[in-house]
């Protein structure tokens, strides 16, 4: 049975390890979104996995349970920006990797402007410089929600909230843009 203190991996290896072409793109998917280890990426293809399988059980089954889980799961994924209002329980089955990775707290960091590299907004969310709403939220691999990103906003004690952040002064002045003539 097991330790009941550890936890079961919430990931699945792939069948064939040293297939090339999904090592590449594994390797372009963690260049591109920034993660740490093949082992995130792997975390969030099981999620996707999760979605799918659960859309598939519900298209084959029916009734009024069927249906309840259905707009149960449609309203957590259109929440999550995953899958539009109009869609079905069909349109989950065409969720990619990317749309997932899309919508961790990493990813939109750096897609709202908040941070100026991928690998940027990583070290942010760990360090504790971004909030949403009145919460400070540390995990990069965090799945931020529709009506959560409106919130999303760097910590009121941060560096990078202030207007004087030393970085972008640097950044403005080697670029010339600062007035003045620095």
């Amino acid at each position: 049975m097991g330790d009941p203190k550890s936890q079961p991996k919430q990931y699945a290896t792939p069948l064939r390890p040293w297939d090339s072409e999904r090592i590449e793109q594994e390797s372009r998917l963690i260049k591109e979104f920034g993660l740490e280890s093949k082992k995130e990426l792997w975390k969030t293809e099981t999620t996707l996995r999760g979605f799918r399988r659960q859309s598939r059980k519900l298209m084959a089954e029916s009734g009024e349970q069927a249906e309840k889980e259905s707009s149960q799961l449609l309203n957590k994924l259109r929440g999550l920006g995953l899958v539009e209002e109009d869609s079905s329980i069909v349109d989950v089955l065409r969720l990619d990797i990317e749309d997932v990775l899309a919508r961790r707290l990493q990813s939109v960091v750096f897609s709202k402007g908040l941070a100026r590299s991928i690998d940027e907004a990583r070290q942010m969310v760990v360090h504790g410089h971004m909030v949403i709403g009145d919460k400070r939220v540390t995990e990069p691999s965090y799945l931020v929600s529709v009506g959560e990103e409106e919130e999303l906003t760097h910590h009121s004690n941060s560096v990078y909230a202030e207007k004087m952040d030393p970085e972008r002064i640097k950044s403005k002045r080697s670029s010339g843009t600062e007035p003045g003539g620095f």
